[in-house]
């Protein structure tokens, strides 16, 4: 979502690896009761109980709860709210855009509280509408906005200076959204409805944006992105006129290339994002249908919302929690389902021990501990899985599956496993025991970090 903060957030990944069990298969949405009815434009949340929902009437909603009660924040304005981002749950920054009383533009609102006080500010520059935020740290965020605004920050939004982009015959159209994987590869989408869709790449920290080539280009705004891995990106959007359908953009290589395809599912996607790695979502507005896909947006199936309510914008900050918004005050919870074998499992996970990898720090191989519990246990376990089977899955630091290795060895005892990471790039990674159960995983022990060290190439 997003992200937005569809960006994930890295406390939020590490207390979902250590307090929860994964859910298998799409779940269900319920309408929920908030205190306003306003048209609500963005929701954002820096973990899984931290939340803030604004939209109209410079209306801002919190939630500390993990949205069972929702409270007013005074934004002190009453235009429209158009997104609102949070790097932590004191830190967050939103736009209000004044269409109505000259000088037309939009008003810069910043908390350094939670939202206790907002802090407002004119953006410097004469009828632009920023319609998107993300911040990589308290200094250093960007923006995007219309008639064409793609600017950055490096002092938390004291100045913004305007971003380099390629003078193609897309380079300045609206920006709708923006997205980083790391501190050097980003995209951001836009675009005008009827004229033509864009996703821009940068591979230098937004140094230099590149828009995609005008070929591959849909021909309506790119309203949502989501980064599945270095080079796995999808954008979301779509024409809803005259029965044309949802339509996706994804590549395969970074953004260098872009392939179109349009759903058999007539509407729009306003939005975009992934409850796990295959597991994605993304509402459909006026149609009053979201629409989900089970295997990482290759194919999608529509359903109709709760209460017919038209939701423009969804965002999961964990695997389990789920939130979207829309028109006259809309808000709708996702619900996961439920694994029948938890309650099992739970029983005899404590059983289960998962020690640190030896070396960490390491480049090419590390060995693991691990710890099956006495063979009645085990097979007790195991009576009621047939098939039953233990995996070690790697996460990177944004949540996303690196690798995955069957755990051969699963008789009672401790076990010594080695870790080949060859294949993957330096950086943080963290791991963690599964049990699978009814062609479900579960994991058994809570997570731990390794650290992949890779030697710079010499030149």
């Amino acid at each position: 979502m997003v992200e937005r903060s569809r960006y994930f957030k890295i406390s939020a990944f590490f207390i979902l690896l250590l307090a929860h069990v994964s859910s298998f298969g799409q779940g269900t949405w319920e309408r929920i009761n908030i205190p306003t009815k306003q048209y609500l434009k963005s929701v954002t949340f820096s973990d899984s109980l931290y939340g803030w929902a604004a939209g109209d009437s410079g209306t801002i909603i919190h939630t500390s709860d993990g949205g069972t009660s929702w409270a007013f924040q005074d934004s002190h304005g009453y235009n429209e709210i158009s997104d609102i981002f949070f790097l932590n749950r004191n830190l967050g920054w939103a736009s209000s855009l004044n269409y109505t009383t000259p000088p037309f533009g939009t008003t810069l609102l910043k908390t350094t509280n939670g939202g206790t006080d907002w802090i407002a500010s004119t953006y410097p520059g004469e009828d632009i509408f920023i319609t998107c935020i993300l911040y990589r740290d308290s200094l250093n965020g960007w923006m995007g906005g219309r008639p064409h605004a793609l600017v950055k920050t490096k002092n938390g939004g004291a100045d913004w200076t305007q971003a380099d982009i390629d003078t193609s015959i897309l380079s300045f159209f609206p920006v709708l959204s923006i997205q980083f994987f790391n501190d050097k590869y980003g995209y951001a989408s836009g675009g005008m409805f009827d004229i033509a869709g864009v996703i821009w790449r940068t591979s230098n920290g937004g140094g230099k944006w590149y828009a995609m080539d005008a070929a591959e280009a849909p021909a309506d705004e790119v309203h949502g992105l989501y980064i599945i891995d270095s080079l796995n990106v999808i954008g979301a959007g779509g024409d809803p006129d005259f029965g044309f359908g949802v339509g996706m953009s994804r590549t395969s290589d970074g953004g260098i290339h872009w392939n179109y395809e349009e759903l058999d599912i007539q509407g729009n996607a306003y939005d975009i994002d992934f409850r796990n790695r295959n597991e994605a979502w993304a509402p459909l507005g006026p149609k009053r249908k979201l629409i989900y896909s089970l295997d990482a947006g290759t194919t999608w199936k529509p359903v109709i919302t709760p209460d017919s309510t038209a939701i423009f914008d969804v965002v999961f900050p964990d695997s389990l929690h789920g939130f979207a918004v829309g028109q006259q005050g809309a808000m709708i919870k996702y619900k996961p389902r439920v694994i029948p074998s938890v309650d099992q499992v739970s029983m005899f996970a404590q059983e289960f021990t998962l020690g640190q990898n030896y070396p960490n720090p390491f480049s090419q191989h590390t060995k693991i501990k691990y710890h099956v519990p006495p063979a009645g246990l085990y097979n007790k376990l195991k009576s009621g899985n047939p098939g039953g089977r233990l995996i070690l899955r790697v996460y990177n630091i944004l949540g996303n599956e690196a690798a995955t290795r069957t755990v051969d060895d699963i008789s009672p005892g401790e076990h010594l496993l080695e870790l080949e990471a060859e294949s993957l790039p330096g950086g943080i990674y963290f791991y963690q025991l599964y049990l699978i159960v009814d062609g479900q995983s579960v994991p058994v022990v809570p997570a731990r970090k390794f650290i992949l060290l890779r030697t710079p190439s010499k030149g």
